[in-house]
């Protein structure tokens, strides 16, 4: 049989083909789970708890909280994997996730902004275990299907977050059930989606991936690196690098005029459950959806081509919405754009991951992988500070055309880089 890069015939679980098939099931499970959550606390939690509170202008801050958790936990949760497994490092970080939702919940009920800001950055702790299990899908596959494993957990988080921002509805009744503020419910409905994502993939990650492509009995035999040598081992493999660039400046992008527009139909007048509901769900169409198909033109046209392909739609997108907004809020073209934006995200993001994937492999793997999604999520964090401050002293038109000179800024410069020396387009062969 055929073992994947790494991996000896003696490997624990024996059947590496079936480690990683059943690895591939329980991320879908988990990931399926997660992506309400995530959909639930990213598109309603927020304002949800910000409107119990009375300070709306608190949204965006709440937002950029969770953004900044995801960072704040990447490397962390990384590192749990290094040392125990990758169950173990995906589990604790949705169980950060559950904690932070129970004290949303907390934090409403007795108007403690502080604790509802801590509750916000554990939230996060969901959407880091979620980027973590698209690198979880690479350890096992062959090089000629990373990019298609790990673009395969993306569709699935897609089917939750298109499903989570639409079941508000059950969500207020869930809160009306339990006997609490019926609103709350949101908070309650993503905290016990992330419980049971957590449970899933600490009892079905077994035998662990990470273990079975090291050939060892248990993960914690090869430590894990820290920050430096890792930053080291990415800056040192420019595909990597560039990776990190591509997923630093679109999620940033994805943050600023993501989070930001869909806020301000609410705040505009336009109906809450229609037009806020069809807007995420919108754009999670748009990050998730065409997953499968473009971790399959990666490997057809290479990670390069795909990130300026997505650079491209980034760009395009912000002028969509910045048209969309001007004036009165037409909610038709901003989900367009939206949808175009989440797609941009999408390609950027998978083009990114296999290059960091590819990039660097061996001990430093984990820890550039953890490091990668931190800079993503912190600097998108930073911007979503910036971009609230933007839209409260020169509006959301400045704002989006901001994006979209990021936008183009890391089009140039994909441009100018051209195909990185060691990409491997179709082998899919790693560099070292």
């Amino acid at each position: 049989m055929r073992m994947a890069h790494g991996v000896s015939s003696g490997t624990v679980g024996g059947d590496v083909a079936a480690v990683q098939q059943r690895t591939m099931i329980v991320l879908g499970v988990a990931q399926l789970l997660a992506g309400v959550g995530l959909a639930a606390s990213a598109a309603f939690g927020a304002l949800v708890a910000a409107e119990l509170v009375g300070r709306r202008d608190l949204a965006g801050v709440l937002q950029a909280a969770q953004v900044m958790g995801a960072g704040v936990v990447a490397m962390p949760a990384a590192r749990l994997s290094a040392r125990y497994g990758r169950r173990v490092g995906v589990s604790a970080a949705y169980g950060l996730a559950t904690t932070g939702a129970a004290l949303a919940v907390v934090a409403a009920a007795v108007q403690a902004v502080g604790l509802l800001l801590l509750a916000s950055v554990l939230l996060g702790g969901g959407a880091a275990a979620s980027l973590q299990a698209r690198f979880v899908a690479t350890d096992l596959a062959e090089p000629a299907s990373r990019v298609r494993s790990l673009s395969l957990v993306l569709s699935v988080t897609g089917i939750g977050a298109v499903v989570g921002p639409n079941i508000f509805v059950v969500a207020l009744r869930l809160g009306e059930t339990v006997g609490v503020e019926p609103l709350l419910g949101v908070l309650l409905l993503s905290g016990a989606t992330f419980a049971a994502a957590a449970l899933v993939a600490l009892v079905g990650l077994r035998p662990d991936s990470l273990s079975v492509s090291r050939g060892e009995a248990t993960a914690g035999s090869t430590p894990p690196t820290s920050t430096v040598p890792a930053m080291r081992a990415a800056r040192a493999s420019r595909v990597a690098w560039t990776g990190i660039v591509v997923a630093c400046a679109a999620q940033t992008i994805l943050v600023v005029v993501g989070v930001v527009a869909p806020f301000m139909t609410v705040s505009d007048g336009a109906g809450f459950v229609r037009v806020f509901g069809l807007v995420i769900s919108g754009q999670a169409v748009g990050m998730y959806a065409a997953s499968l198909v473009l971790g399959w033109l990666a490997d057809r046209g290479g990670r390069m081509a795909l990130a300026l392909a997505g650079a491209a739609m980034l760009l395009v997108a912000s002028f969509i919405a910045t048209t969309a907004m001007s004036g009165p809020v037409r909610a038709s073209q901003l989900t367009v754009g939206l949808v175009l934006l989440g797609l941009g995200w999408s390609a950027c993001l998978v083009a990114s991951s296999a290059m960091v994937v590819d990039g660097v492999r061996g001990p430093q793997a984990l820890s550039v992988q953890g490091m990668s999604d931190a800079a993503m999520n912190l600097s998108a964090a930073i911007g979503g500070v910036l971009a609230g401050v933007a839209v409260s002293l020169l509006g959301f038109t400045v704002l989006a055309w901001a994006a979209a000179a990021l936008a183009a800024a890391l089009l140039v410069l994909l441009m100018r880089r051209g195909r990185p020396d060691d990409e491997h387009v179709t082998a899919g062969t790693p560099s070292h």
